[in-house]
């Protein structure tokens, strides 16, 4: 048997203890729970909505690194790679997934697992997808926030026809990928009979695709432009905005990030409290809250955004009464 004294004695047992110590961070760090985030751009399109994200899973009480991680994966705007990205997440065994920006991100968790939670953050209608069966106790593994964007395409056609009332054919923008896509042409459509003008639809699933859509439009000369909600035009904002001001057409869409980009205006609900709700459900269900214990929400206030620099660019005068209604009015 071997005795250890004095000063050697001392520095094992430091020894020993940093081990220890070590061992114990390193086995709470490895249980900690884990997000699984499935997003359907990238982390540079997600910024803000991240940010507001986290803001909630804080509320909650949960901060990335510190008692909860967070694995990310990133579309990068292809919605075919959602599939297996959400598999992959399942795979990883996370605790919960967080699938936000839209149908597309919120239909492939739920095709990937029946089991994991899965909290989604869209514009369409839940119970329309088939998502949920119930929006105030949903059943199964899903729950989530709902911001009704969808349904304001037709708010969006009657607001620019405030700006331009002599208007008798409008253009609406639509992602013939996006399975909301049916559902919002038929509001507009609706709403264009009421209002007697015709709307001409056209069509574009990616950025390349843009510019060839934007010849259609001059080729028709419609009077203006409401682009439909979607997901992949949302996060495309800047160069649509770019798109509308070089083709001079009077435009209309969901996100701020239009007319902050340079296009007329903007009409959708408010971004921030919907994924900073989702970052608080997702907190809840790590506490142990079963999805059917957290009603669907339904983010309900709404934004108007007006660029006034590109209405006098475009010669457009704003009515007063559009200007008063605004919640921002960029100079």
């Amino acid at each position: 048997m071997i005795y250890l004294t004095g000063r050697r004695s001392f520095m094992v047992a430091v020894g020993a203890g940093t081990f220890l110590a070590t061992f114990r961070a390193w086995a709470q760090k490895s249980a900690l729970p884990v997000i699984g985030y499935l997003g359907a751009e990238s982390p540079a399109a997600f910024a803000s909505r991240l940010r507001a994200f986290r803001q909630g899973l804080a509320e909650a009480g949960y901060v990335e690194g510190l008692n909860t991680g967070i694995e990310f994966r990133w579309a990068e705007g292809q919605h075919s790679r959602l599939t297996s990205l959400a598999a992959e997440l399942v795979s990883r065994r996370v605790d919960v997934i967080v699938a936000p920006g839209g149908a597309p991100a919120a239909l492939a968790a739920k095709a990937a697992t029946t089991s994991i939670p899965v909290v989604f953050e869209m514009g369409g209608d839940p119970l329309a997808l088939g998502l949920v069966e119930s929006l105030s106790r949903p059943t199964g593994n899903l729950t989530g926030v709902a911001t009704l964007n969808v349904d304001l395409s037709a708010k969006r056609l009657q607001l620019l026809l405030e700006v331009i009332p002599t208007a008798r054919l409008i253009a609406v923008l639509v992602n013939p990928t996006s399975p909301t896509t049916a559902s919002q042409l038929n509001r507009p459509e609706a709403a264009a009979r009421e209002l007697k003008v015709q709307i001409y639809i056209v069509r574009a699933a990616s950025e390349q695709e843009f510019r060839a859509a934007f010849d259609k439009m001059r080729a028709l000369n419609p009077a203006g432009l409401v682009v439909a909600s979607d997901t992949y035009f949302a996060l495309h904002s800047e160069p649509l905005a770019a798109l509308a001001l070089r083709y001079r057409l009077p435009a209309i869409m969901q996100t701020r990030d239009f007319p902050i980009g340079g296009g007329l205006m903007s009409y959708g609900g408010i971004f921030f409290e919907s994924h900073r709700i989702a970052g608080v459900y997702t907190g809840r269900l790590i506490k142990g809250a079963r999805p059917s214990d957290l009603p669907v929400q339904q983010v309900k206030g709404f934004e108007l955004f007006v660029n006034v620099k590109t209405a006098k660019a475009l010669g457009i005068t704003l009515p007063k009464s559009l200007l008063v209604a605004a919640d921002n009015i960029i100079e």
